[in-house]
């Protein structure tokens, strides 16, 4: 008999096994499920392949699909079988980077034949032949030093690149069939693991994101362990593409970005325009009930400024390059923080003026590398719903629980009422004490669990000037979306020697609150029109009313409603054309209006028009008087719009 190790399992039960046990093996005296199930394992934490011995005392976890690190295990062996079928396929193939990304997986490309959609159709099919050979994927660990000889004598100059880069002497590559990559893995055990995917997209990428290096060919896929899973899937990317903001921008006419004005940089329409400031005067209004000021500040400001804050030393790669202006050098803003700072230190401050609540619509400018540039999801230039909060440390928990009340209810209001919140703790590169950073991280904490919202910790993705609450909103497709961040901050008013006068007539230091509950204008925009596939309620909607004459007779009656509209407040546009009925009810629905009047001789006569929503339901002989009262209660009580209530 073997040497015999203890293994403890997640769920606390412990199992007496033979020294040098495979994870397999162990899945195996497990259950026949969970042997069936297994992809990879843990041992004390550790990811590893299914065929790695246990030789001593340990806690072991078995990884299957159900898990997130299962998924992408799962998902990043589909991307070595398209990297295997693209080389069988392709000649003179060189191969980038292949990981595996959020419900799915890429792999980047340098070749010379251009890919086409039809491409992938036979890549998919080289693909299944690869998963039917069963290739088992065999891990094997080499010098460096070798794996730089073999990657150069195939002419991989990319994994070539990244060897050099890595202090490793030991590296790890895994085969399948002829198929060999640079790899850490783990990956399943076999190539006939694999039993759902597809591939569902070609685009551009520069080589790790720099367009001043190559341009490589990326293809995009997902892989699922069923077939039900991938069909569910797959419907849910058609339903996102008809939502995307960027096609429905254009056909609502809300925005546009243009190559000739510059990518990352929206230009507004005047629907669009519109559409903000309803928001923006939401905004504001609340803000002001709630205790909050306005303050503006400019769009540029001195370089010292910026290395006063830390962020010349901490955020410059996001930074653009500063322009000089009469011998001194300035720098386009990045953030509004440092100038909400210089307002608080334009005097000596009371600790009776605490807290001191400041907000502002604030434009702002960030470099961001072109191929990550997504529509209005991802820019250059955009506009806060910024503010900060200015406190003693005896009112702190208090003004964290008063912003995630106001982050709740705005949420809400906007139909908003799914989220995913994470705790952001401190990163690698950072300012200010631990001190400070554990005291910050704890006020956080405390004010989510009082309010009782579930969260995850995401380690080491706080500011470097301090941790924050961020909180990812969840559309109607139960996609997250990143909007509120809450952040608590005590370095930034301790590098800026920010004080208060206490009640003992010394100065004490404040601790500022940076928060942002939209995010930006820009984002935000793009997922509520994603949310609402671009039928805003009505009270968002920049024409809430199309006015319809069915003839030219009719025209008279219908300014009269308009007229009557305008006056109660009412965002209302008459269809003049000469055209038939029909098409103007098709055009304003597919304009998604939420309401059209359509007016006749009937309707002239009785002093009522024919009410249609954007749905298609209709109603006739409602009274004016009627379809004010109920449209401004709908509007009043900013609801969804989801048909005739008349």
């Amino acid at each position: 008999m073997g040497e015999k190790i203890r293994v403890s399992l997640p769920d606390g039960s412990t199992l007496e096994i033979k020294k040098g046990l495979t994870i397999r093996d162990l899945a195996a005296r497990i259950s026949p499920v969970l042997k069936r199930e297994a992809l990879a394992g843990k041992i004390h934490g550790e990811l590893c392949d299914l065929s790695t011995p246990i030789l001593g005392d340990a806690d072991v976890e078995i990884i299957t699909f159900s898990s997130p690190e299962g998924q992408n295990i799962y998902r990043h062996s589909t991307a070595h079988i398209m990297a295997q079928a693209v080389t069988e396929l392709f000649s003179d193939v060189k191969l980038g980077i292949g990981p595996p990304i959020e419900e799915g997986f890429y792999y980047d490309f340098d070749l010379k034949h251009i890919l086409t959609l039809d491409d992938l159709k036979k890549i998919e099919q080289k693909m299944c032949e690869i998963i039917e050979n069963d290739f088992p994927f065999l891990k094997e660990e080499i010098p460096r030093s070798e794996a730089i000889k073999l990657f150069k004598s195939n002419g991989q100059d990319y994994k070539v690149e990244l060897l050099e880069e890595m202090a490793d002497e030991t590296v790890t590559i895994y085969e399948n069939g002829n198929f060999f990559d640079l790899c850490r893995g783990p990956h399943v055990p076999s190539t006939g693991k694999i039993s759902a995917f597809k591939l569902v997209n070609i685009a551009g990428a520069y080589w790790r994101g720099d367009e001043h290096r190559p341009m490589l060919q990326r293809i995009y896929g997902t892989a699922f362990d069923a077939t039900e899973k991938l069909e569910k899937y797959l419907h849910r990317l058609e339903e996102a593409a008809k939502r995307d903001h960027r096609k429905l921008g254009r056909e609502l006419g809300l925005f546009t970005i243009s190559e000739q004005f510059g990518a990352g940089l929206p230009l507004w329409h005047p629907k669009g325009a519109l559409v903000r400031k309803i928001i923006e005067d939401f905004w504001r209004d609340e803000h002001l009930k709630r205790g909050y000021e306005m303050v503006m500040t400019p769009h540029i400001a001195k370089v010292d400024l910026w290395k006063a804050s830390g962020h010349w030393d901490f955020y410059r790669e996001y930074m653009y390059s500063p322009i000089e202006i009469e011998g001194q050098g300035y720098v386009i803003k990045p953030m509004n923080c440092p100038a909400h700072i210089l307002i608080y230190k334009s005097r000596t401050r009371s600790y009776r003026e605490l807290p001191l609540r400041w907000a502002e619509l604030g434009t702002v400018y960030r470099y961001e590398r072109s191929g990550v540039l997504h529509g209005l999801l991802r820019v250059r230039g955009f506009t806060q719903d910024d503010a900060h909060i200015f406190c003693r440390p005896d009112q702190l928990e208090a003004e964290i629980l008063d912003v995630i009340d106001l982050v709740l209810y705005m949420l809400k209001t906007f139909g908003f009422e799914e989220y995913d919140v994470f705790l952001s703790t401190r990163p690698k590169k950072y300012v200010g004490t631990l001190k400070h950073w554990e005291k910050a991280t704890e006020a956080l904490k405390k004010a989510l669990e009082k309010v009782a919202l579930d969260y995850q910790i995401d380690p080491g993705e706080g500011v470097f000037y301090g941790p924050k609450i961020d909180i990812k909103i969840k559309d109607a497709l139960g996609r997250a979306w990143q909007c509120t961040t809450i952040q608590v901050d005590f370095n930034i008013p301790e590098r800026f020697d920010m004080t208060y006068m206490g009640k003992d007539n010394r100065e004490h230091r404040p601790i500022m609150i940076h928060r942002a509950i939209l995010g930006s204008m820009e984002r935000f925009m793009g997922c509520l029109i994603e949310h609402y596939a671009g039928a805003f309620p009505a009270w968002l909607s920049p024409v809430q009313v199309m006015v319809i004459p069915i003839a030219d007779r009719h025209l008279d009656y219908a300014k009269d409603v308009l007229s009557k509209l305008v006056e109660v407040g009412i965002r209302v546009e008459i269809d003049s054309r000469s055209e038939s009925v029909n098409k103007k009810i098709r055009d304003a629905q597919v304009q998604k209006i939420p309401y059209m009047l359509v007016v006749g001789d009937r309707e002239r006569e009785t002093n009522t028009v024919a009410v249609r929503d954007r749905s298609g339901v209709d109603r006739r002989g409602v009274s004016f008087d009627q379809f004010i009262g109920n449209l401004e209660a709908e509007i009043r009580k900013r609801r969804p719009t989801s048909g005739l209530t008349f």
